[in-house]
Formats: structure tokens, sequence, C-alpha cells
């Protein structure tokens, strides 16, 4: 026969399987939301970018009350400190905060956000921690609302985002040939591979020698040049969509 359990032992063990059955709680953690949409009456559904725990979705109750403090919180662009309770794919808010001044986006520099905020809804998997994705993420913000031209954060953002998912650009030499990159020369970039000489191939994406130092190097002084570095980064980016269209590309099409 079994042996009783002692009632000390016991109660340690159920002690120790409620508190593994507890929910998870979250206090303050900076985040952005990336998106948002209503949810029943009076809740909202939202995408979260938080540093310490990356992609998460969150159920907001009653945020869209119009006796919520919440209300006007939840915007996007907004640094945030969020608390919520539960690690499954869909937790509960339970209070916000800001962490700092909406960062004001105005038009085109809007869409720009928005654009960048469903690439990171439809690209990072969720609960992925990136804590360096977040930080070139506000710096991308930040220079959206002071930079001349959105376009070269805008690239250098998605060059980034790319790394980070783990199909980073090569950048530095002819695949075939190991040869550094000629700034004079033109390539072909072929996605799997990297950039070939332009007369070993027909295929992939043309692009200057030029485009692809000033890729590697963030610095876009040339307006042809980040014409040809856009098409690249998206083409580049189409592949990891695997055929999922974005809206925000639909308003958002500057120098199509």
């Amino acid at each position: 026969m079994p042996r009783p359990v002692s009632g000390i032992g016991h109660y340690r063990r159920l002690t120790t399987d409620y508190e593994s059955l507890a929910p998870v709680r979250v206090l303050l953690q900076p985040a952005f939301i990336l998106h948002r949409r209503p949810y029943r009456d009076t809740s909202l559904l939202l995408e979260a970018f938080s540093r310490e725990y990356g992609r998460l979705g969150l159920i907001a109750r009653g945020a869209a009350s119009s006796r919520s403090r919440l209300k006007g919180l939840l915007q996007p662009f907004t640094p945030l400190l969020l608390s919520w309770m539960g690690d499954g794919d869909l937790a509960t808010l339970h209070g916000g905060e800001e962490a700092g001044r909406p960062i004001s986006l105005l038009q085109n520099r809007a869409l720009a956000g928005l654009y960048v905020n469903e690439l990171l809804v439809r690209l990072l998997p969720r609960r992925d921690v990136q804590p360096d994705l977040f930080a070139v993420y506000e710096t991308l913000l930040t220079e959206l609302a002071a930079a001349p031209d959105e376009e070269p954060p805008l690239r250098r953002f998605e060059k980034r985002l790319l790394e980070e998912l783990g199909y980073g650009l090569s950048l530095d030499r002819e695949v075939a040939s190991g040869q550094p990159i000629v700034a004079e020369a033109h390539y072909r970039y072929i996605l799997d591979q990297g950039p070939l000489a332009a007369d070993r191939t027909g295929e992939g994406v043309p692009i200057s020698g030029q485009g692809l130092l000033a890729l590697r190097e963030g610095l876009f002084t040339d307006p042809a040049v980040l014409k040809e570095v856009k098409r690249l980064t998206r083409a580049a980016l189409a592949e990891q969509l695997q055929g999922r269209a974005l809206k925000t590309r639909e308003l958002y099409r500057p120098g199509k």
C-alpha cells in the first residue's frame, strides 16, 4: 500500500503546484502600442512591442470607455510603461502610464511609422525578446519626427530588422569571387546568396556597388542610390512576408 502523505508535505506540494499555475504578473514594462482595434463594447485588442518581452497581444478591458483613464493613452508612438497578467498569446492589461511625451508624427511620417508597426506585427514572433531592436525602433521614431527625409531612417530600420530576424543582407563582398564590393561596379542581389557581379547572372535585384556600400554604412546622400536600396530591402522583406500584402504600404508610397 502507498504510504500516506504527511499533512505538512501535502500542504507544501499543493502550495508549489498552486504557485506554478498562478498567472504571471508583469509590472511597468517599457513598451509601444503597434496596433489597436475595438473588442466588444468598451475593450481594445492591442499588439504591443515591449523591451523585455518582445511582441505580445493584450486585451485592455474597458479601455475604450469614456470613463477609462487609458482611453487616450494607448496610442501608437507614445512611450509607455505597461503592466499585464498572463503569459499566453493574449494577456490582460492591468495598467499603463506614459514613459515620455508622445512622439509627434505628421502626415507621411505617421504613415511611415504605421508601416513599420505593421512590419513588426507581421514578422516578429510573439514573446521573442528583442531589446536591441526595441532601441532601434525608439531611434527610428525620433528620426521620423525630426529628419528632413523619412526614407533614410526607414532603410536603416529595414536593414536592422532583417538582421534581427536572422536574414541580414550580405553587403561586403561579391559572393562568387569573394572580392570586396566596388562602388563603381554593378551587381544583382540574389536574396538567398548575396550580391553577384551583374555580368554573371540576369536574376536578382539590380543594385550598384555604391548602393550596397551605402546600405552597409547607413548613409544615403544620392536619391538614385536610395531608390536602389529601397528596391533591395523591400524585396528582402517581401520574401519574409511570404506574399502577405501590407495594408499601410498602399497608403504610404512616396517615390514609388
